[in-house]
């Protein structure tokens, strides 16, 4: 029987708790979260022994095996350093931070003291993604555009550059992630941000409600990924487009369409890709093969840095090469 803990008790807990509580063989052993009475609340629900307000008290007390971290961007540091030291492996939701230079040093620890890690780049594990990167490794792309196109979260970390990193740092972060995952790694980033609308609807919002971000790959592929989240709530589009010598592939997040001269095809999404990082990181607890986590911190790690330097490209208004 695997012991698992949780810090958060947010909308991706809940959504991490219930897939768990279904497993056999896991218990969901304890919780943490801001505040007692949160921790409590979020225990009752999912039938889990025991809730903590504090990271430190819940590790002193629990033997766990692993522990999921359900924060938000700016909430990361303290607590991976702390699963690092005591050689608990961990699974985290993206992104890795609001800087690079936190995850930088938390990577840095991880090359000293390895641990099965998890990100939670859960398109990766989508039946469609991994079609589209089946056929984009056999045909020669010329060019992808991609888009997040929404509305503003309505929490106010979200609409602060300072803790939510800002909406490609925080959202469209997918988007470069399975283009990394397709295409393979990004030399260059050139990036445009603006205020248009969000600033004079509420207070307090200083992330761009605009941008968009060309990426040059190592392979010669150039890629456009654009966002927004000045749209009204129920209005949305999330996709990429590749262009290649075969035609278009369009992908969104439930559907590959494949459009050639002569013909149209489409395949459905037919799996949850949460379920599916979830058994990949139970499965690597339980036997110790990694192989089918498609996201672990180091590979992560190169997608942040991606999104932290299209911010840093934004504002000095200069291209940012990768290291």
């Amino acid at each position: 029987m695997l012991h698992i803990g949780i810090i958060g008790t947010g909308g991706f807990s809940k959504m991490h708790a219930k897939i768990l509580s279904e497993m056999e063989d896991v218990q969901i052993q304890a919780v943490c979260g801001t505040s007692k009475a949160k921790a409590e609340e979020f225990a009752s629900a999912y039938s889990i022994p025991s809730s903590y307000e504090s990271v430190n008290e819940m590790l002193d007390a629990e033997r766990l095996d692993a522990v999921y971290i359900l924060v938000p961007p700016m909430s990361h540091g303290e607590f991976e350093m702390q699963l690092i030291e005591r050689g608990i492996p961990f699974f985290v939701e993206k992104p890795l931070g609001v800087n690079v230079e936190q995850p930088y040093q938390i990577l840095t620890e991880l090359r000293k003291k390895p641990l099965i890690t998890s990100v939670g780049y859960h398109f990766r594990y989508t039946d469609t993604v991994s079609q589209m990167k089946q056929l984009l490794s056999r045909q020669n792309v010329g060019m992808i555009t991609g888009n997040w196109m929404g509305n503003m979260p309505q929490v106010a970390w979200w609409r602060d550059q300072e803790r939510s990193g800002g909406q490609f740092i925080e959202q469209s972060t997918h988007l470069v992630d399975i283009l990394r995952f397709c295409v393979g790694e990004i030399d260059e980033v050139y990036a445009l941000y603006g205020n248009q609308v969000m600033h004079k609807q509420f207070d307090g919002v200083t992330a761009a409600d605009v941008g968009t971000v060309t990426l040059k790959f190592r392979s010669g592929v150039i890629a456009n990924i654009s966002n927004t989240c000045v749209l009204p709530d129920g209005l949305g589009k999330v996709g990429i487009t590749c262009y290649t010598q075969e035609g278009m592939l369009e992908w969104d997040t439930e559907r590959l369409k494949m459009i050639e001269a002569h013909a149209t095809s489409e395949i459905k999404k037919m799996v949850n890709p949460y379920l599916v990082e979830n058994e990949a990181f139970i499965h690597a607890l339980k036997t110790g093969d990694t192989v089918r986590i498609l996201s672990d911190y180091e590979d992560a790690f190169k997608t942040h840095q991606v999104t932290v330097a299209a911010l840093k490209s934004a504002k000095s208004g200069l291209p940012v090469r990768m290291v």
